[in-house]
């Protein structure tokens, strides 16, 4: 029967290998969870974005056929009826008139803060953004660096 010897190579982790792998972890996860948050609220602005481009549509059709984009006493334009439906953002025409509108989309829940508005010209406009976003006039920013 062959005999143990006493040194025996030690098995597992030391504290100090354990320490460094959370603390890798930690530095990690302190640069992932930002970029995450902020891929995630970039993915919700085309509820704004495609909400507006759609509620013009309607509108455009709206004077096609009545030659106003105010709404008349018998039809509401589709385009200016307030709408909550929208998962991230409400919608409402701020103004409608004979010759132009004026839609905005109202960021709610975790996109409180936004907020872009298209006209009867399509003039696209960042009204409002949280802080920490750089706004750019004469379009939708789309990220914190005020890109469109």
């Amino acid at each position: 029967m062959p005999r143990q010897s006493r040194l025996t190579a030690a098995r597992g982790f030391t504290l100090i290998e354990l320490m460094i792998t959370v603390a890798i972890i930690a530095i990690l996860a302190g640069v992932a969870v930002p970029q995450y948050t902020g891929y995630i609220t970039r993915g919700r602005i085309p509820d704004a974005t495609a909400g507006l481009a759609s509620k013009a549509v309607l509108s455009e059709q709206y004077f096609q056929d009545n030659r106003t984009y105010a709404s008349t006493s018998s039809v509401n334009n589709p385009g200016c009826v307030s709408d909550s439906s929208g998962k991230y953002f409400n919608f409402a025409c701020t103004s409608a008139n004979a010759t132009g509108f004026v839609l905005q989309a109202t960021g709610k829940g975790p996109m409180a803060g936004f907020s872009y508005t298209i006209n009867q010209a399509g003039a696209r406009a960042t009204t409002a953004l949280p802080t920490g976003w750089t706004t750019t006039s004469g379009c939708w920013v789309t990220k914190k660096d005020g890109s469109c």
